[in-house]
């Protein structure tokens, strides 16, 4: 019996480019051997991650998540509650594409994208699953809290249309003088720390806002989260951990910086203050929020052989920009 594969693609998103290619990425599946179909994505609520969790009740080989990190997260959350999961491909088309940084899967040609599955190459990937008193979500690379994670929220959609990553990168350095002190309390494998925090990453990949660094060591499927809390709030000290990261990683040695390796994490606000919680560039409910490993739990379609070699796939628009920044916190530490 011939394999089924289902393409789940958000129409607006690549600037609206990614719809255009959709008979070529179907192409691509079918000479794979694949009986493809396609499925475009409406404004109602959830409309990938049901159709993510229809074809997978319906056995499908292979699903294709086609769109941003946003869309893929959906059909993640169509998958994963399952036993028996579909291989997820994704074509990467939106602004960061934190996902397909992590896979190294072709981020500006969606055909080379879909061409990936002509080398067989899988892995097994982590995903995590925030608990919220309003929610529960999947995510498959950052959970995260703090005043500096909610300029996702902030930066509209026009802007990251036009700037890509950059626009994060623009928004989150008009917040820094609005950091905000929250104290939290955050209980993991090792420990439990109470105090202020800026920032709580808890990531699965080693990709953030399109910044390969943030987590150096991470090893992908190893069944642990990569815990980093900065607990300054000062503007100062949290350029300069900004700048060890686009440098060279080292900040998971900073004084101000918790930076473990944890299968579980438990993060609470200690008084009434509301503390957002993000999943994968969204809004997921607020604190107290729980964070579940399911380690190996699905399976992917990923450039391994350029995962080993580890190759910096940033653009040299985004590097410039790095080095812009870099400088001018110099400056502002000389001062």
């Amino acid at each position: 019996m011939r394999r089924r594969a289902r393409i789940i693609y958000n129409p607006t998103s690549g600037r609206e480019t990614l719809k255009r290619a959709i008979p070529d990425i179907l192409n691509v599946y079918e000479q794979c051997g694949y009986e493809t179909s396609a499925f475009c994505t409406t404004p109602a609520e959830l409309s990938a991650q049901n159709e993510a969790d229809r074809c997978t009740q319906d056995g499908f080989d292979l699903i294709i998540a086609a769109g941003g990190d946003g869309t893929i997260n959906e059909v993640i959350n169509g998958i994963a509650p399952h036993s028996t999961r579909p291989k997820l491909a994704i074509i990467p088309s939106g602004t960061t594409n934190d996902y397909a940084r992590a896979l190294k899967i072709p981020r500006n040609d969606y055909v080379k994208a879909a061409e990936l599955i002509n080398t067989h190459q899988f892995i097994k990937m982590d995903i995590g699953k925030a608990i919220t008193a309003t929610q529960e979500r999947y995510f498959m690379n950052i959970g995260a809290a703090g005043s500096l994670t909610e300029l996702t929220y902030d930066v509209p959609a026009n802007m990251k249309s036009i700037f890509g990553s950059l626009a994060y990168f623009v928004k989150g350095a008009e917040l820094l003088p609005r950091v905000g002190k929250v104290p939290v309390r955050v209980t993991y494998d090792e420990g439990v720390y109470e105090g202020t925090a800026s920032i709580i990453f808890v990531a699965l990949t080693n990709s953030v806002g399109g910044f390969e660094k943030i987590a150096p060591d991470k090893r992908l499927g190893d069944g642990k989260f990569t815990l980093i809390i900065v607990k300054t709030t000062n503007i100062v000290e949290i350029l300069r951990l900004l700048t060890m990261i686009l440098n060279d990683g080292r900040h998971v040695n900073h004084p101000k910086v918790i930076y473990t390796k944890t299968s579980k994490v438990i993060a609470e606000t200690i008084n009434d203050q509301q503390l957002m919680i993000n999943i994968d560039g969204e809004y997921g409910g607020d604190a107290p929020v729980e964070f579940i490993m399911y380690q190996q739990h699905m399976e992917l379609v990923a450039d391994i052989k350029r995962m080993h070699l580890a190759i910096d796939s940033r653009d040299a628009v985004t590097i410039e920009k790095e080095s812009e920044f870099i400088q001018g916190v110099s400056q502002l530490e000389d001062e």
